[in-house]
């Protein structure tokens, strides 16, 4: 059995989502009820592969919301997460995905030195960020939509925003190796990292976002987007390819531009419907098929029965992993989001 951790993406959202589970008592709670509030399994989920093959998972809702963190109760976040991971391993479920935030907030709050939640000893190879899947896809969403949009990426310049992220670093490798792309730019915060990263991939210009933006004919964007940088569309090369792979995304709803494609990062469609209820309510166009691909990687483990943290830390993702979970997603029935025909 496979499980996921998620949480939504605000205390309105949460309310309403409360309210349209049958979890009333949550519904109209503030801030410091959910901080407070357990960990809940809300969905079973049923999944069938293109091979004909099924597996039946869980949805533990760890009742995180990134207003946490925004008004600083590090504390109660760091909680929820560990507690959703001790409430999944309880139930039994071998292989868990933490999604969003959670994967976030493990890694920067260096949970792993937490070993004991009450009477849970955690086994922390029952657990994946999905992060390998989710850069692999990405790759793959650079390489198909830039078909999609008319951009020839051996004449390519490609910026990657939160290059020295997990998902970021991986990407840039990715996509120097595998893919003949004429020019990458690397944007992050840290200056010693992007300078590491320089220097591993032996090619790539350290810029600012403000004049590596203009320049990029495809745009990665890993990263949260720093408070109050906004991005003005009409300094953009046409066409350009924007992938949104943070969480939640929202460059779709404030860039509207002619010529600026903006794809959702790190979306799956299944070949097959999902027998579950949960996409519905975090805003997939398809929610039956579409799906984060964090979450897809547990599903993935699940099916090939791999029971180990396949990702996990920082800058650990590798090439080989890449390729590994690329075969079995593909084999399965998965495929990266694309820009949907007109």
């Amino acid at each position: 059995m496979f499980g996921l951790i998620g949480h939504l993406t605000s205390l309105e959202h949460a309310q309403s989502v409360a309210r349209e589970l049958g979890y009333p008592e949550y519904a109209d709670q503030g801030l410091d009820f959910w901080c407070s509030a357990p960990p809940q399994i809300v969905d079973t989920i049923t999944v069938t592969s293109a091979t004909g093959q099924k597996i039946e998972g869980r949805y533990v809702e760890s009742c995180f919301l990134p207003e946490m963190l925004a008004t600083r109760r590090i504390k109660a976040a760091t909680r929820k997460i560990i507690n959703a991971m001790a409430h999944a391993q309880k139930h039994g479920i071998n292989i868990t995905a933490l999604g969003g935030f959670s994967s976030i907030i493990f890694e920067n709050f260096n949970l792993q030195q937490i070993r004991q939640v009450r009477n849970v000893k955690l086994e922390f190879e029952r657990f994946t960020t999905g992060n390998t899947h989710t850069a692999y896809i990405i790759c793959r969403q650079v390489e198909q939509a830039s078909k999609q949009v008319g951009i020839d990426l051996s004449q390519a310049t490609v910026a990657v925003c939160g290059a020295t992220g997990d998902i970021g670093s991986a990407v840039c490798r990715w996509l120097d190796a595998r893919t003949d792309v004429a020019e990458l730019l690397l944007i992050a915060r840290n200056q010693e990292r992007l300078q590491a990263l320089q220097e591993e991939l032996g090619r790539g210009k350290i810029m600012g976002l403000e004049e590596a933006l203009p320049q990029a004919d495809i745009i990665v964007w890993v990263a949260s987007m720093p408070k109050g940088v906004e991005i003005d569309p009409t300094t953009l090369k046409q066409p350009c390819l924007l992938i949104d792979g943070g969480y939640p995304k929202n460059l779709g709803n404030t860039i509207k531009h002619p010529g600026v494609h903006v794809l959702n990062g790190g979306i799956v469609e299944h070949s097959l419907d999902i027998d579950w209820r949960i996409m519905s309510i975090v805003n997939m166009d398809v929610p039956a098929r579409q799906l984060f691909a964090c979450f897809a990687e547990s599903m993935l483990l699940e099916f090939e029965k791999l029971y180990t943290n396949f990702s996990w830390g920082r800058n650990q993702i590798t090439l080989e992993k890449m390729d590994l979970i690329g075969q079995v997603s593909v084999k399965h029935g998965f495929r990266p989001l694309l820009i949907p025909s007109s």
